[in-house]
């Protein structure tokens, strides 16, 4: 395991080496790095995305303070994907972020509504 936890975090998409290692060193190792690994969400096509996605969804409490500063950008489809592959497993995600789910469920703006959050929210309001 890399001493170096930036080490952990991939270079590129395709950067499974990279992604596997973070796995491999699990948490806490990769704690000072979650802000970076999770920017690796943005796109779940992308092959450290399917990697990560399980792995950070694992982690859980811990991932609350990167979530929320996805959740308080604009990248509407980022929050989807972390909504649904790092919150929806995580019941302590899911709870710790009840009122931003409340909020996103029933007062959407009109972006986050074309990208059904508030769909997803209260689905996972009703997990």
């Amino acid at each position: 395991m890399p001493h170096d936890p930036a080490a952990l975090v991939p270079r590129h998409k395709l950067d499974l080496e990279r992604a596997e290692a973070a796995v491999a060193a699990g948490y806490p190792a990769v704690a000072p790095v979650l802000p970076a690994l999770i920017e690796w969400l943005q796109d779940m096509n992308w092959p450290v995305a399917r990697t990560l996605a399980p792995f950070l969804a694992g982690i859980g409490i811990p991932l609350e303070d990167p979530v929320r500063k996805v959740m308080d950008g604009t990248d509407h489809i980022w929050k989807y994907w972390v909504l649904l592959e790092v919150v929806a497993p995580s019941v302590g995600l899911r709870q710790s972020l009840r009122s931003y789910l409340e909020r996103l469920a029933s007062e959407p703006s009109n972006d986050e509504k074309a990208e059904e959050l508030d769909e997803l929210a209260r689905s996972l309001l009703d997990a």
